[in-house]
């Protein structure tokens, strides 16, 4: 990893703002579209770079703002890598959250983050807070190849039930899907019967599949040769350079998702649950647990 004294912290506009502590990951996941040349990276995607003065920043840019809102954090980067546990630069920034009375919509793949449950208790208790969790495979085995250096979904889910049990509304995102490899009913189904068991407030989902650009086509490729033999021909035949990878269950599993979430009263539309992630109410009431 390397270190760097950012310009500036916060992106976007209105009533919702995007932070990225962090650009690179370590956990390896193999089908990472962060790692799309389009973002323009200088520097190996392993070689993380940290924004250092990033806590300092996002002080100065909250305590300039007149009206509260939420303040987003993960989408590109995952804000509980490896190095955070040292580095605690995620944890000093939700403190400045708290401190300054602003309400926090954070995603992850992590099972660090319960580290920092408190502050997060915190900050719903007096705002708002959301915390996102990225579920794909249920089978171990399975997600050990494709997301290697992070907690399985086991954890994950029961990082699911620790926030649930403080009231902190949760999100899961149901994606990748990647064709021919866990885009079955029985792992869409688990990964389900799993959110609805935990509580979680809504799923998001983009059509059961995954998209591919230039630099995240050709790594994924290079790890569907080396444990999946014969895949990326197949997805090749299929698909050629598309840059949107439908499942062929996509439509079955589309179905099944929403019947599901129908059913149990979970937001299962992408937009819903964006508005909810992004919406700080006047008077943000804490979710009871009986409502989960």
């Amino acid at each position: 990893m390397h270190f760097v004294d950012a310009k500036g912290i916060l992106t976007g506009k209105g009533g919702y703002y995007g932070m990225n502590i962090y650009r690179g990951c370590s956990h390896g996941c193999i089908y990472c579209d962060s790692r799309s040349k389009c973002y323009r990276f200088t520097h190996p995607f392993e070689d993380i770079e940290v924004k250092r003065n990033a806590p300092e920043l996002l002080e100065t840019a909250l305590r300039s703002k007149r009206k509260k809102c939420m303040i987003g954090t993960g989408s590109m980067s995952d804000p509980y890598m490896h190095c955070e546990k040292d580095l605690k630069l995620t944890r000093r920034c939700l403190e400045m959250i708290l401190q300054y009375g602003f309400g926090v919509a954070i995603q992850t793949k992590s099972d660090l983050i319960l580290r920092d449950i408190d502050l997060l208790e915190e900050i719903n208790k007096n705002a708002k807070a959301v915390v996102e969790i990225t579920l794909t495979t249920y089978d171990d085995d399975l997600c050990r190849i494709l997301e290697p250096n992070v907690c399985n979904t086991k954890r994950r889910i029961e990082v699911l039930e620790k926030l649930r049990e403080k009231g902190i509304p949760t999100i899961v995102w149901l994606t990748p899907i990647l064709p021919y490899i866990n885009d079955t009913k029985e792992n869409i189904t688990a990964i389900l019967n799993e959110c609805v068991r935990t509580g979680v407030k809504g799923i998001i989902d983009f059509g059961m599949g995954l998209t591919l650009r230039e630099g995240d086509r050709e790594y994924y490729y290079a790890a569907l040769d080396k444990y999946f033999p014969g895949m990326k021909e197949r997805y090749i035949r299929r698909y050629g350079n598309a840059y949107e990878l439908p499942s062929p269950n996509a439509k079955e599993l589309r179905a099944l998702f929403e019947d599901i979430c129908m059913e149990n009263n979970i937001l299962s539309k992408a937009e819903d649950c964006f508005a909810f992630m992004q919406e700080l109410p006047d008077k943000y009431e804490q979710i009871s647990l009986f409502d989960l």
